[in-house]
């Protein structure tokens, strides 16, 4: 995983942009927003700080073709599932380019099994200068083999002084991969961080007790289903990303729907009172000089930053395949040229499935609409096993 910034942010004070021009050839330095406690029609802004859900778009959906076949939901339907949180005891050092194992869970499941895993990473840095931090949740099975997929998020930490985290100096990130056990065994889930610069000098960043974490269900979350958008590596030397922004890049783009997502439905479960879903919407600000956007997507000098408004639908499909219930949360996100990357998070839980649509299918999309500002890469799957952008549906019984 390879996402590189370089260059000094505009508009910052002399100290900063002097420190910033320091800064080149990160790692993997994706953003990630603080979210909201689970409720309905919630969405995250800035880090730490949550925002209103306000605004809406309409737009037709219809679903057809094979690929749209419902989600197999067979077995026995399940209860509540419990959660099981595992809290860093210690700080922990990140030293720059070492990836450290922060916290672990093991788990016994059998083949088929599914654990939704969240990671909380909040780190301190001994630098005002920017150091690109990323976690990660990965699962390996007895052997040590990591089992697809990864999920990761990150930002650029902007520093020990920095003022607009809900904490100054501590940057939280999360996380989310919904886990299926490939075979019966037992495996061993890690949370991890990394640290990335090329910062001159002794420097590190330090993973904070008591607030890095990883929560793993206690039992099998029925049904549920994952989301991933397609490839799209950091340099995109392919041209395979999606981009929403201005000159050659699209206006608006829909996340597992119109990008080159295969098409599908979730079905919810028989016996299920109400379903729950959540994505992970990742951005990259695409100024000039960047190694992590296609040439032809960069249109403006560092410092220009990034508006974009995203709306998160969660579709209840009617027998004709098009929208009977639409259920959706939208906000307006400024991805910074410093922070580079960004990770929106957005929930919605307890919806009803309502008899009168004839389904119990959904559809899940996200609307990407560039307001103003520097174009955005949507960031996918790297190195084919990587996700940076995805999302989780759930069946709620009892």
């Amino acid at each position: 995983m390879r996402v590189r910034t370089a260059g000094a942010g505009a508009g910052a004070g002399a100290g900063r942009t002097v420190r910033r021009a320091l800064v080149a050839g990160l790692g993997l330095a994706l953003v990630a927003l603080t979210p909201l406690p689970a409720q309905a029609n919630a969405t995250t802004g800035a880090a730490g700080e949550p925002v209103a859900a306000t605004g809406a778009w309409a737009d037709p959906v219809s679903v057809t073709g094979a690929a749209a076949a419902p989600v197999d939901v067979s077995g026995a339907a399940a209860g509540p599932v419990g959660v099981t949180r595992t809290t860093l005891a210690a700080d922990t050092v990140i030293p720059r380019g070492v990836t450290v194992d922060l916290v672990r869970r093991t788990m016994t499941l059998a083949a088929g099994e599914k654990r939704h895993l969240r990671g909380r990473l909040e780190a301190t840095s001994t630098t005002t200068g920017i150091v690109g931090l990323t976690e990660r949740i990965r699962c390996l099975d007895a052997s040590g083999r990591t089992v697809p997929v990864v999920a990761a998020s990150a930002r650029n930490h902007e520093g020990s002084d920095t003022v607009t985290y809900a904490t100054p100096g501590h940057l939280p990130l999360f996380a989310d991969l919904l886990f299926t056990a490939p075979a019966d065994g037992t495996y061993t889930c890690v949370l991890q961080g990394t640290a990335y610069s090329s910062l001159t000098g002794s420097y590190h960043l330090t993973a904070v007790a008591g607030k890095t974490w990883l929560e793993a269900d206690d039992g099998d979350r029925v049904g549920a289903g994952w989301w991933q958008n397609p490839a799209c590596e950091s340099a995109d030397s392919g041209g395979a990303c999606t981009y929403v922004g201005t000159g050659p890049a699209r206006r608006d783009a829909w996340v597992f729907y119109d990008d080159g997502t295969p098409s599908r439905r979730w079905q919810a479960h028989p016996d299920a009172v109400s379903v729950s879903a959540q994505a992970n919407l990742e951005l990259t600000t695409c100024y000039h000089g960047t190694a992590s956007c296609a040439t032809a997507m960069q249109a403006h000098p560092r410092g220009k930053n990034a508006v974009v408004d995203a709306r998160f639908e969660f579709i209840q499909l009617g027998t004709t395949g098009h929208a009977c219930r639409t259920h959706s949360t939208t906000a307006r996100r400024t991805v910074t040229d410093d922070a580079h990357h960004a990770v929106g998070y957005s929930f919605l839980t307890g919806l009803p499935v309502d008899p009168a649509c004839g389904t119990r299918d959904f559809l899940m999309r996200i609307y990407v609409k560039h307001v103003s500002g520097q174009t955005v890469k949507i960031d996918g799957v790297q190195s084919g096993v990587t996700s940076l952008t995805n999302g989780i549906a759930f069946n709620n019984f009892g």
